[in-house]
């Protein structure tokens, strides 16, 4: 029981530390591209941090709907994929706590924090100071709208991720096949043992 606590603790931390970088450097290069492009073009990044929120938050409920039994023949003849699809099967709850709560949740404040900065964006171009009832009407529209979008794209994507959990966890493995083999970048900690029980 203490191992399993320490190693509760011990991942947590890890997810704490790795949810603090990547919010930082999701901040900095979000805010870098939107300081300098136009506003239309700061819109489609807030729109582009949204689907990541809800790929990843479908990616992380897939995991732990799919059945890893059809992998285990693929695995045997070395289809491309299939290990990587075994593993993260097999550790649903940390894949699925990445993609949800890491991912998810930054996507989700970064997203928050890129429309105030397009808020202030049109604002400007129509001559609207900070706090003028315009930019409040701005505010609340692009806010909503985000929101809207988010909840909804995640209502659907759970849809698929439930329906299709085989499809999307094997899209996803092959995917993370070719970086790794490809791109020489290790991204699961996969090997021999992922095709025994």
């Amino acid at each position: 029981m203490n191992s399993q606590i320490k190693r509760s603790l011990k991942f947590s931390l890890t997810i704490a530390v790795i949810t603090f970088v990547l919010a930082a450097i999701f901040s900095v290069i979000s805010s870098s591209i939107l300081s300098s492009v136009m506003w239309m073009v700061g819109l489609l990044v807030v729109f582009t941090i949204v689907l990541i929120g809800v790929v990843f938050d479908m990616l992380g409920i897939a995991s732990t709907a799919a059945d890893e039994a059809p992998f285990h023949a693929m695995a045997a003849e070395k289809v491309p994929g299939s290990k990587q699809a075994v593993y993260i099967i097999r550790n649903a709850d940390r894949f699925a706590s990445f993609c949800n709560d890491v991912i998810g949740d930054i996507s989700g404040i970064v997203s928050g924090t890129a429309s105030a900065i397009v808020v202030l964006q049109i604002a400007t171009i129509l001559g609207q100071g900070e706090g003028s009832p315009l930019q409040i009407v701005i505010s609340v529209f692009l806010t909503s709208l985000v929101a809207a979008l988010t909840v909804g794209g995640k209502a659907i994507g759970k849809f698929f991720a439930i329906h299709s959990s085989t499809q999307i966890i094997f899209f996803t493995g092959k995917v993370i096949d070719m970086v790794e083999s490809k791109l020489h970048i290790k991204i699961l900690p996969t090997n021999n043992r992922v095709n025994q029980k």
